[in-house]
């Protein structure tokens, strides 16, 4: 089996709808994909109809953007229950915040380029959590950047005149309210040194003790001595490894399927989520 458990689509900050994403997964010949929006579960009628399509099985879940001691680290909730109120408020509160942020990074650009907010809501589908990569899609498609990466590397990287930060809850209230919904908590990308700090072995042992059942390993953004650092963790704690491409289509130039989860950590993810797995 090929399974790849961390991709975006549209309703996050993705390029692919979440039926191209399935129709792509099929045609990359995977048989697991994991839809993981941010803050959002909106996509998920529409990729599980895809499923079913494109005979691939689809895990649900979201990534929550949340912080540790001052550090931005990404949590990815699998198969919880998407109507749990106070995983809904998380979200919400969430999804509030990036609308805010969003809207004040635009009035700031606005000195500078011929950007507007409905530029901005040209690019996002309905009931998507709006965020910087739809500031970037509308400078793109305005014609004043010539792609994504380019806007992040030069206009709104962290320490741009841009930027503005956001709200984000704290990691281990975050993976309680995971645990709380019926999720599975597994902790993206956490050696990743390219994205800014990365948290030490002692945060990573506080997030166990508040209920990380896994670690995002094998992930093009955790360097090898990353890897060999989190998988020490992982053993050491009897946590869940997993593999994901992280694929946000043309957002990114990562690919599905380039890190993928083996078999067995995946049959678990299930049998703990409290939500099924869609299989065709």
């Amino acid at each position: 089996m090929r399974i790849d458990l961390h991709t975006h689509t549209t309703f996050s900050d993705g390029t692919d709808t979440p039926t191209e994403l399935l129709t792509h997964a099929r045609t990359e010949g995977l048989d697991v994909v994991a839809i993981m929006d941010h803050d959002s579960t909106s996509g998920w009628d529409e990729a599980e109809q895809a499923a079913h399509t494109n005979g691939v099985a689809l895990v649900r879940g979201t990534e929550t953007s949340a912080r540790y001691n001052g550090v931005s680290v990404h949590l990815l909730s699998y198969l919880h229950d998407p109507h749990h109120q106070a995983y809904v408020a998380q979200n919400e509160k969430a999804q509030d915040a990036r609308v805010s942020r969003a809207y004040r990074i635009v009035e700031a650009l606005k000195a500078d380029f011929n950007i507007t907010w409905e530029d901005v809501l040209a690019q996002t589908s309905e009931g998507a959590t709006i965020g910087r990569p739809h500031i970037a899609d509308a400078l793109v498609a305005t014609g004043q950047m010539p792609d994504r990466p380019s806007v992040f590397e030069e206009i709104l990287c962290s320490g741009s005149k841009y930027y503005v930060a956001h709200y984000a809850p704290d990691a281990l209230e975050a993976i309680q309210t995971i645990r709380a919904a019926g999720g599975v908590a597994v902790f993206a990308h956490p050696g990743a040194t390219t994205r800014g700090r990365v948290v030490p072995d002692a945060a990573v042992e506080a997030m166990v003790e508040a209920g990380l059942q896994g670690l995002e390993i094998h992930h093009r953004d955790n360097p090898t001595e990353q890897q060999a650092r989190l998988t020490e963790l992982a053993r050491k704690h009897d946590l869940l490894i997993t593999g994901s491409s992280d694929y946000h289509g043309d957002g990114k130039p990562n690919r599905l399927g380039e890190n993928t989860t083996h078999p067995e950590v995946f049959r678990a993810i299930e049998e703990l989520g409290v939500t099924p797995v869609v299989r065709p």
